[in-house]
């Protein structure tokens, strides 16, 4: 992670310097070196000592926390735990969205111990069943919003389905 500090109207010590470091290290731990790079800004008026953290994250997130204090430990410290809540909201979005994706491909195998929930089906409105040719189906489908065709083959006389594969393809059943 790169680190940039920046004094306004105050001198960047190594003790300040130190102890930013030391509170970033749980916001890399958090984020599980995520971080691409930290830019601290210490202002300081009258009495009052302000710190400004913008952390940069892969995939463009920007997180920002600003501390008011009436010494630097406390201001950078306040800075760093609202950039800290961010980063576990962000990092639980990540998280979460993971699970749910693993969860939707594996839901047909319920988990050991667990009993398997029930089914909804949703009963779609009535499709009429058209004599018609595969070429004729084929036509249908890729010219209409439909990604399925359910019709009567006019070669076989059976009930066929054409659909449309993931990979841009028709796939055709028909029964045996």
């Amino acid at each position: 992670m790169r680190l940039a500090i920046t004094g306004r109207q105050v001198d960047i010590t190594p003790g300040i310097r130190q102890l930013i470091a030391k509170r970033l290290e749980k916001l890399e731990r958090i984020l599980n070196d995520r971080v691409v790079s930290s830019v601290v800004t210490l202002t300081k008026e009258k009495y009052r000592h302000v710190a400004e953290l913008v952390v940069h994250a892969k995939g463009d997130h920007m997180l920002t926390g600003v501390g008011q204090g009436n010494t630097w430990p406390l201001s950078i410290r306040q800075a760093v735990d609202k950039v800290e809540r961010q980063a576990t909201t962000l990092k639980s979005r990540w998280t979460e969205g993971k699970r749910q994706r693993q969860a939707t491909g594996a839901a047909s195998t319920p988990a050991p111990g667990r009993a398997p929930a029930a089914r909804r089906i949703v009963r779609a409105s009535r499709y009429p069943v058209k004599p018609m040719s595969v070429d004729d189906a084929a036509l249908r489908v890729e010219a209409g919003p439909d990604t399925f065709v359910v019709f009567r083959n006019a070669d076989t006389d059976a009930v066929s389905i054409l659909y449309r594969r993931k990979d841009g393809s028709l796939g055709l059943i028909e029964p045996d």
